[in-house]
């Protein structure tokens, strides 16, 4: 006859399951780490390297934040390229026809300074160009021997000056080709007796007068440039800002 459990005697399955295992892999030590069978704490997982965080584009972060302007569209690089040529061509026409120097002076430097508003090398060619009257069939004034080596030397100064900068450069590009043609023109007759034509009041009015006009056109364009680069950039400040 088979006599039922005692009760009060604990379950062997029960007492195995509640007690731990001496071949286990890991041991509970008292401060809740776990360690070896051999008493030495268990290294623990080494952690997995953060992820980093994916950003925008720098080209995005820059135009958002307003620190850089839109590259120009196809439409203002053609007209660039449009007023740069009409410049260059009114200058071919005014000095292969025939005409007295004042008319060639004034043509050359102010559409000289006014096609290197359209692009640097406009400016440098129309530079080049004041020499075309040579080599057209109807001679050049004999001032021009004059005119050409004195105002082209102060026009590569004032051009050299005036891509150095932006608009605050402009009445420094201004002051060094009027000081030339001054300066030469006081001092030119000491060096050289028969050298009068830079002393003569008309050749001083009409390339200055020239470079006056040509710069007074840069410095507006320049800065309604920055006035509409302002506005745009508060634009896009505005619009980018959180609500």
């Amino acid at each position: 006859m088979t006599q039922p459990p005692d009760p009060a005697q604990p379950d062997a399955h029960t007492a195995d399951a509640q007690t731990p295992s001496a071949e286990g892999p890991l041991q509970a030590d008292q401060t809740g780490r776990h360690a070896t069978p051999d008493g030495t704490p268990a290294r623990p997982a080494p952690a997995a390297p953060p992820t980093p965080a994916r950003g925008r584009p720098a080209g995005r972060q820059r135009q958002a934040g307003g620190q850089d302007d839109p590259p120009a569209s196809t439409a203002v690089t053609l007209l660039k390229l449009l007023g740069g040529a009409v410049c260059l061509l009114a200058l071919a026409y005014f000095q292969w026809t025939p005409g007295e120097w004042p008319v060639r002076l004034l043509t050359w430097v102010l559409l000289t300074l006014l096609a290197d508003e359209f692009g640097g090398w406009f400016g440098y060619a129309g530079l080049v160009m004041g020499g075309l009257g040579y080599f057209s069939p109807v001679q050049p004034p004999a001032e021009w021997l004059v005119i050409l080596p004195l105002v082209g030397g102060a026009l590569m100064g004032t051009l050299l000056l005036k891509h150095s900068g932006g608009l605050f450069v402009l009445p420094f590009a201004g002051v060094l080709f009027a000081g030339v043609l001054i300066a030469v023109g006081q001092f030119g007759t000491k060096l050289d007796p028969q050298m009068t034509l830079p002393a003569n009041p008309e050749f001083q009015r009409t390339a200055i007068t020239a470079m006056l006009i040509a710069l007074g056109i840069s410095a507006t364009r320049q800065l309604i440039g920055l006035i509409l680069r302002a506005r745009q950039r508060r634009t896009r400040r505005a619009n980018t800002a959180p609500a």
